[in-house]
């Protein structure tokens, strides 16, 4: 059985958690530089409130019905996300996390249905109680119909945050009640194709045939028709599968002009994936730099411009990366725009331990380099100090995104920690 354990509105509710005061009134979480809603509560869509909708243009609704709008807190955000995940952890010997606010769960398949759902509230339990964060739990025997009961777990009180399906008439009922285009692995970019052939519901879709699927549809859609009708096409992943490209990225919040403002901000984006790169022990092969210009000030000159170049060898050395990025944004930079956008990719990734080796760089200058990094990491380990130790051509990400409208980073930075002021007791 699995089991997907989804976070409640979560960016709002780690909001919550420290600001009690915005607990049942409309609450939206912005974009970077407060471009547009990321996340709300229930209390904001019920005005009206869209995910993705422009801040610009909802400001006058935010106003009229006194939502609070804050600025996405990532930090505070990753720090809750590892706290949800620990303690879920407790409670299963595997868990693979998904997203910053799902991880699937793998439940011992010999529970009873009863005991599951009973540890399933246990959990949701645990977690509300150690971290404040409202959670969803779905259970089932695939993951596709664990996406499925979590959401009913979620939209439905009556199922005290856990819904199990556990045998082929709750699987059926569940699928009638679920629109194709909310099935994991379809969503709207495939549904649209399913309604043109008469297929509204989940349930219509696992009924269709074995064959028409193969025929017409990819793997992957014929692993969540398989996953629907409750065969399991994938367990839990020990370890995380090997990825094929990064990217970091980031608008301004006011247009840059200057190579060494863009050199600093390129320094940052180098400095993030150099530190995910060694996490996840895959090396850089090459890497693209692009910088342009904001399309939508037609006042002024445009200008795009992308390269990408080779590193020296494979690597996660954030100095090595961080120097070529700037090589490449000295060969496209132009002077006179004004720039909006920057970032850094890296299309081509290989397992840092099989990574093919330089002849021209001696094993000696890699050990050091190596034991540099190993230290670098081991003082900026943990939340509260991931950018203790960094290179000195390097904007903190504050510095360069809008963020007026913030929250303190209350479990992360020691200047922003609750203070609770107890009252004075006279004896």
């Amino acid at each position: 059985m699995f089991g997907l354990i989804d976070c409640n509105n979560f960016f709002v509710s780690c909001e919550r958690v420290f600001d009690p005061a915005l607990r049942n009134k409309p609450v939206v979480v912005l974009s970077n530089n407060d471009g547009c809603i990321v996340a709300l509560s229930n209390e904001a869509k019920a005005i009206g409130l869209h995910r993705g909708d422009p801040y610009f243009k909802a400001s006058a609704l935010c106003a009229q019905h006194n939502v609070s709008a804050l600025s996405g807190n990532h930090r505070l955000y990753g720090d809750m996300s590892s706290r949800v995940m620990a303690t879920v952890s407790t409670f299963v010997p595997d868990i693979e996390v998904y997203s910053i606010d799902e991880a699937f769960l793998h439940l011992d398949d010999n529970l009873s249905a009863d005991d599951a759902i009973d540890l399933g509230r246990n959990i949701v339990r645990t977690v509300r109680r150690n971290t404040g964060i409202p959670t969803s739990l779905g259970i089932a025997p695939t993951k596709t119909l664990a996406k499925v009961a979590a959401r009913f777990a979620k939209k439905y009180p009556g199922y005290r945050s856990a819904c199990i399906i556990s045998d082929d008439t709750a699987r059926r009922k569940a699928l009638a009640l679920t629109a194709v285009g909310d099935v994991w692995g379809i969503g709207r970019r495939l549904a649209p194709r399913f309604n043109r052939i008469g297929i509204e519901t989940a349930l219509q879709l696992a009924d269709m045939d074995g064959d028409m699927i193969r025929n017409h549809f990819n793997i992957n859609v014929q692993r969540t028709w398989r996953e629907l009708n409750g065969t399991p096409c994938s367990d839990l992943e020990p370890d995380e599968p090997q990825q094929k490209q990064m990217c970091c990225s980031r608008s301004f919040g006011s247009m840059l002009s200057s190579f060494d403002e863009l050199r600093n901000a390129i320094s940052l984006f180098a400095n993030i994936l150099a530190r995910k790169l060694r996490e996840r022990k895959l090396a850089a092969v090459s890497l693209s730099v692009f910088i342009h210009t904001n399309a939508f000030r037609e006042d002024l000159d445009q200008y795009y411009n992308s390269t990408c170049w080779q590193l020296p060898e494979a690597t996660n050395d954030t100095l090595a990366i961080t120097s070529t990025a700037i090589d490449c944004l000295r060969a496209i930079y132009r002077n006179g725009y004004a720039y909006k956008k920057a970032g850094i990719y890296i299309s081509e990734i290989v397992d840092a331990r099989a990574a093919q080796k330089s002849l021209f760089i001696s094993d000696s200058h890699r050990q050091q380099r190596l034991k540099l990094m190993q230290a670098l990491d081991a003082i900026n380990t943990g939340s509260t100090a991931h950018d203790r130790v960094h290179i000195a051509t390097y904007t903190p990400v504050d510095q360069i995104v809008k963020t007026e409208h913030r929250s303190r980073l209350y479990s992360t930075q020691l200047k922003d920690i609750i203070v609770v002021n107890t009252p004075k007791i006279r004896i």
